[in-house]
């Protein structure tokens, strides 16, 4: 029975770390419909171009997480 209890207690504690809390700290991406706008909280960006986002248009966001991404691995590597 203490096996077991360990067991489960090992496994919810690997559980809550890969879910997470849900709070807004821990959210990659943000879309309000009443104003058309969708926030990448990961680099800070805003469009307001939700209709052209969930049709498919990711172009300018994948573009700034890419820049992004490139300016980080610059900065490590000086």
């Amino acid at each position: 029975d203490i096996r077991r209890q360990e067991e489960e207690a090992k496994y919810a504690g690997e559980r809550k770390s890969k879910v997470g809390t849900g709070d807004r700290s821990e959210r990659i991406r943000t879309y309000n419909y009443p104003q058309s706008r969708v926030t990448d909280h990961r680099i800070g960006l805003t469009l307001h171009k939700l209709d052209s986002v969930m049709n498919g248009d990711m172009g300018e966001i994948i573009n700034a997480l890419t820049v992004t991404a490139q300016a980080e691995l610059i900065e490590q590597i000086s």
